[in-house]
């Protein structure tokens, strides 16, 4: 079972059930974290500003800004990565999340941790809020992912959730 307390190791391993079909890379891309830009940049042979600009997007979820590659649109309304060309370009320096992800076993799960890992704050009360709006309308999540897991004060997270102002 994953928890968001897993560890990267442990979550990198199950990722690597990956049976690199490329199902993942034409319905959408990976966002980056900690050195991916870098490497990715480095692996390319340009500049980390180049690499955002020619090849990168910023997506804001659960009120954090994360780079991604690009999606090359077609008639649907995901795209393919900018990356994939009968596999995967970059494969060797992947984002962390293309590493992570993938739609074995457990796919759903593994993407969740990375949110919780990644995107959630719980430092920060409008991710917080996002981040229950979005369980209230289905969301899935994994042990420690709970609200009472990220805010476990009950009263801090309820002048959150009411947009109360905190001291």
């Amino acid at each position: 079972m994953i928890k968001k307390s897993t560890p990267l190791f442990r979550v990198l391993n199950l990722g690597k059930e990956c049976r690199k079909c490329g199902h993942c890379c034409m319905h959408g891309t990976g966002f980056l974290v900690d050195g991916d830009a870098a490497k990715i940049a480095k692996f390319l042979g340009i500049k980390g500003e180049e690499l955002k600009k020619k090849y990168l997007e910023k997506v804001t979820k659960f009120n954090t800004a994360l780079y991604r590659p690009k999606s090359i649109k077609g008639k649907k309304p995901y795209g393919v990565c900018v990356f994939y060309e009968d596999g995967c370009s970059i494969h060797k320096v992947k984002p962390l999340q293309c590493k992570v992800g993938n739609c074995g076993e457990h796919g759903e799960e593994l993407v969740v941790w990375f949110d919780l890992n990644y995107f959630v704050n719980p430092d920060d009360p409008q991710s917080i809020r996002e981040w229950n709006v979005y369980l209230k309308s289905g969301g899935k999540t994994i042990s420690g992912g709970e609200m009472k897991d990220l805010v476990p004060d009950p009263k801090i997270l309820k002048k959150i959730l009411n947009y109360e102002v905190l001291k």
